[in-house]
């Protein structure tokens, strides 16, 4: 088995599982035998994608099953994954009586399903379900994607008192030392002088601030990754209420999401020349703290005025934007869970895309859409810069207009991205608020497959 991840990486041993459409399945029950057609009806099977029914043989072993899929493949095989009993699976037939990017898909799902997070409980977790690697599938992509999706996952479920700044420091030191890549971190004096707004979003917290940057890779187009990574954040002196502060631990989700979407392009060795930074900090309370309406220092040389120190996402990715672009990369992106604005925009199932190219939008989306892993465009509204610029004294990271709050924000991540560099946002909820096949609540790498698409036919223009 690789890792627990519920995919086995070889073999012929398991229980055949006849993936259909649902009407394949209805073809099928009409040559079926009358004892099979009478179980279906018995069990009350509906040929939904998801569902899955079992047949047993004469000894009353099963013999096989069957799971229907549809449109959206890979949550079809989670969905089957969970309504099949425990034990060892796999694809009945040939390679050629499945596409190879569905029977990817459903391999996708089914290890998505598996995900337990019990760091932090004494009863052991429930037994997972296995599927060996149908043939035809890209194993790496598949491992890769799985590996990084898990990854993040933890890095968002781990509670703020384990997930620190310097615990996402010493995640990306392990990263490095796996992937063979190059890490280097700005802290303390170096961070104060060199990325003086993500030293001052963290300067009030036990746990002091940090910039990682990692670097794989030697050919290829240049791929930036940004994350934001506040590993809690309290609203700083504009203080959260306690509700809006319950699941703050997952504010370091952007930094989750381009880590786990790292390790999915290193590990299926994809050919780019791959950046990673995080900027990580904690966004706390003490005599230490910003307060609205101070006027902070950038690496940009920008000054920038506090209009809410609950803003303070916008703040750390202004300095890690500003030295991503210093490397001149072919693509820049970062994740950040950066607004309210946007989940009420969207909801919390649908991250909102920036972006500055539309023909590079157009190719995230259509990524998106392909990979069942939804995104949704919205504007960089050239007219909305003015709040930006109605500050006291200075550039305001928030603006003063109380409306279209997540486009303010990506258009305040554009005075230090530039308006010609290519480059885009993902403002994200890294969580499910409740449980669906495959996506247990909690911590989610949304976007992560819809990026990894893109990336791996990322052509330099």
């Amino acid at each position: 088995m690789v890792e627990n991840f519920g995919i086995l990486d070889g073999g012929l041993h398991g229980t055949k599982i006849h993936f259909m459409l649902a009407d394949e399945f209805n073809n099928w029950l009409k040559k079926a035998s009358s004892a099979q057609q009478a179980w279906v009806i018995a069990q009350g099977f509906i040929a939904k994608p998801g569902n899955a029914i079992c047949f047993a043989a004469s000894g009353g072993q099963i013999d096989f099953a069957v799971g229907i899929y549809g449109d959206h493949a890979v949550w079809n095989g989670a969905s089957i994954a969970a309504n099949l009993p425990t034990g060892e699976w796999r694809f009945s037939g040939t390679k050629s009586e499945l596409p190879a990017h569905i029977s990817e898909s459903l391999t996708l799902g089914w290890g998505l399903a598996q995900y337990r997070f019990h760091s932090y409980r004494s009863i052991p977790p429930a037994p997972i379900n296995c599927l060996v690697i149908p043939k035809g599938v890209h194993t790496p992509r598949l491992l890769g994607q799985i590996r990084g999706i898990y990854l993040c996952r933890d890095l968002i479920n781990h509670p703020p008192n384990h997930m620190t700044p310097a615990t996402l420091e010493a995640t990306m030191v392990s990263l490095a030392k796996t992937y063979k890549a190059k890490l280097k971190t700005h802290s303390s004096k170096a961070l104060e002088s060199g990325f003086p707004a993500i030293h001052t979003v963290g300067r009030a917290a036990e746990i002091a601030p940090r910039l990682m940057d990692l670097r794989w890779g030697k050919t290829g187009p240049k791929i930036t990754l940004i994350g934001k990574g506040i590993t809690f954040d309290s609203g700083g002196l504009d203080l959260k209420p306690s509700k809006a502060m319950e699941i703050m631990k997952k504010d370091m989700g952007g930094a989750a999401t381009v880590l786990g979407l790292a390790v999915a392009l290193m590990a299926s060795k994809i050919d780019i020349q791959l950046r990673v930074i995080v900027a990580a900090a904690e966004n706390a309370v003490s005599e230490r703290s910003m307060r609205p309406l101070d006027i902070i220092d950038t690496r940009a040389g920008v000054k920038v005025e506090v209009g809410n120190t609950d803003a303070e996402g916008r703040l750390v990715l202004a300095d890690a934007i500003t030295h991503a672009l210093e490397d001149n990369p072919d693509f820049m992106i970062d994740f950040a869970t950066l607004t309210g604005a946007a989940r009420v925009a969207l909801g919390t199932e649908l991250p909102a895309l920036f972006c500055n190219d539309d023909q590079t939008a157009a190719a995230i989306l259509d990524a998106a859409t392909v990979q069942q892993d939804p995104l949704w465009r919205l504007p960089l509204f050239d007219d909305y810069e003015r709040h930006l610029d109605a500050g006291y004294a200075a550039l305001s990271s928030t603006g003063l207009s109380g409306y279209g709050g997540a486009i303010t924000a990506a258009l305040f991540l554009r005075r230090f991205a530039g308006k010609d560099s290519n480059w885009a946002h993902i403002d994200v909820m890294a969580w499910n608020v409740a449980s669906r096949p495959g996506r247990p609540k909690g911590g989610e790498a949304m976007g992560l497959r819809a990026l990894y698409s893109f990336i791996e036919s990322f052509k330099k223009p």
